[in-house]
């Protein structure tokens, strides 16, 4: 079975890939991390190229590609997956009712929701007593990371360290291309 990780990757970061180490161990699978080309639901101020050489830099030993759907549900569509497990964090499971065809997405893969410890699982449950197949959702306690892309974007901007939150080959690309320096 094949685990999938999407996102923006502006940038990847430490937290990325302890929720892709964590997802290995957990489910024993291969992870595929895809970085969405044109996200339907953020903004994102770098080409999808130049986002996929940071997830690159990031996960060298995983397979890493670009996707070109917009929505997570067309991308499960196109079919290249048979019932692979979906990976997303707690948060965005909290929002998932208000993806694109939620229940096209659990019919097509598993949710592996990634949550840390003392998160409220009330906001869990209200998610899952929602969906048809809750049986297609499993919860797996990561690490807590307080890392997120927006911070390291300005931390950058802001010409301050990035060393502890990103992996050292996203830091040299990040000043190497210049990447942030007007977020």
């Amino acid at each position: 079975m094949t685990a999938l990780l999407g996102g923006t990757f502006n940038p990847p970061h430490n937290g990325h890939l302890a929720l892709v180490h964590t997802a290995e161990e957990r489910f024993g699978d291969e992870v595929v991390v895809l970085v969405a080309v044109r996200p339907g639901h953020k903004e994102v101020q770098l080409d999808g190229e130049t986002r996929l050489r940071l997830a690159q830099a990031a996960f060298p030993a995983q397979e890493v590609e670009a996707d070109p759907y917009e929505r997570t549900v067309d991308m499960l569509k196109a079919g290249r997956w048979n019932d692979p497990v979906f990976l997303i964090g707690a948060d965005e499971f909290c929002d998932f009712l208000t993806w694109k065809d939620p229940e096209g997405v659990v019919a097509r893969s598993q949710l592996a929701v990634a949550t840390r410890p003392g998160y409220p699982r009330d906001r869990l449950d209200a998610v899952l007593s929602e969906l048809s197949r809750p049986d297609r959702v499993e919860f797996f306690e990561i690490e807590p990371l307080p890392i997120s892309s927006r911070d390291i974007r300005e931390r950058v901007a802001r010409a301050e360290p990035i060393d502890r939150l990103v992996p050292p080959a996203v830091a040299e690309l990040i000043e190497s291309l210049g990447l942030y320096r007007n977020a």
